[in-house]
């Protein structure tokens, strides 16, 4: 006899909901996608029949407050994932939210303790996919001193996302909806979040090289209100310092990498255009890279994650409310940082 079936609904059906959600969940057993809701009633009935998805609704609202929904995806842009959580939260239903968790520390802080109150409830958002292939990798080198001392970080998330400044305005460009969020920077600090210290002190300074582009909303031109250049300054807890070096408005950028270098030995992981890990020891003359035995690699299952937190088989590792809460602290410390042009001391 199989188990008792859960009833997916989506709301939001962009790019990676399609690309990982959709198919992920369809290959859960006893799981059933049974209900979506898109920007837009055309967007809806595509999505609703190339993925045989039998309901559809006019607003989010009408699938939320479903009966037959047991859970419900969010996909949407940060604009809307408090107010969706909270209210799904609120109706009975198990939440799995995109990332980045919400606009700014306040929405994050309201949708931890609408799920702090229904902890029967699951509660999880998408991790950042970066590194999830060479965590255990990581894990272990760090837990056998490989480094030694935790000295200085490097976090790299430079590339030309943005550098043509002729294409229309990206929602990632528009604080309305992106909120505090800047580039890779939230999704690269989740990353090193899970391999160092948490950070105790933030200096940072961003610019908009290019302010304005077409708008997607009418003729002429829009604002852009998120910057395309980022640069952060931290001190870990324990004495290490971070550098951060943000960008979509560069040629021939260093891509996304992460550095971690210590009194013995360096580690260093990127992620683009593939992930690969390199590290380098005391006595060695340079970096090699480690090819890890697929058995040992970590992966994405971020569907099978959430349905089996549900049943109980399993906790949430990657990512649960409080853990995204920690990083909205910290990206609402990078923009005050900037805003007032001084360190910001953590936690806020």
């Amino acid at each position: 006899m199989g188990k008792k079936t859960i009833r997916i609904g989506i709301v939001g059906a962009g790019a990676n909901t399609k690309a990982r959600h959709i198919p992920g969940f369809q290959a859960i057993e006893d799981v059933e996608i049974v209900g979506v809701v898109n920007s837009t009633p055309a967007s809806t009935d595509k999505v609703a029949r190339k993925y045989a998805i039998p309901q559809t609704y006019s607003h989010w609202k009408e699938l939320v407050e479903d009966p037959e929904i047991d859970a419900v995806m969010i996909g949407t842009w940060p604009d809307l994932h408090c107010e969706i959580t909270c209210m799904a939260l609120e109706a009975g239903k198990h939440v799995l939210t995109e990332a980045r968790m919400a606009r700014n520390l306040a929405e994050a802080k309201q949708m931890l303790q609408v799920s702090q109150a229904r902890p029967d409830l699951i509660a999880q958002i998408v991790p950042s996919p970066f590194g999830l292939k060479y965590h255990p990798e990581v894990i272990k080198l760090i837990t056998q001193k490989y480094l030694g001392s935790l000295r200085e970080v490097i976090v790299l998330g430079a590339d030309d996302s943005f550098w043509d400044y002729s294409k229309k305005l990206h929602w990632r460009q528009d604080k309305e909806i992106s909120g505090n969020n800047v580039l890779t920077m939230g999704i690269l600090h989740e990353t090193l979040s899970r391999w160092v210290p948490p950070v105790e002190r933030v200096f940072a300074q961003s610019s908009i090289f290019e302010p304005q582009r077409p708008s997607t909303k009418r003729p002429g031109n829009a604002d852009v209100t998120i910057p395309d250049s980022l640069q952060i300054v931290t001190r870990l807890q324990g004495g290490a310092n971070a550098m951060y070096h943000l960008s979509g408005s560069i040629l021939f950028g260093p891509g996304l990498q992460i550095h971690l270098y210590g009194s013995h030995g360096t580690i260093k992981v990127h992620f683009t255009p593939e992930e690969k890990i390199f590290v380098g020891h005391m006595g060695e003359t340079e970096l090699k890279e480690i090819q890890v035995p697929q058995a040992d690699q970590g992966g994405w299952r971020v569907e099978a994650e959430f349905i089996g937190a549900i049943r109980g088989e399993e906790i949430v590792h990657h990512t649960d409310f409080a853990s995204g809460v920690k990083y909205m602290e910290f990206t609402e410390a990078v923009a005050l940082s900037c805003e007032k042009n001084q360190p910001m001391a953590l936690p806020l």
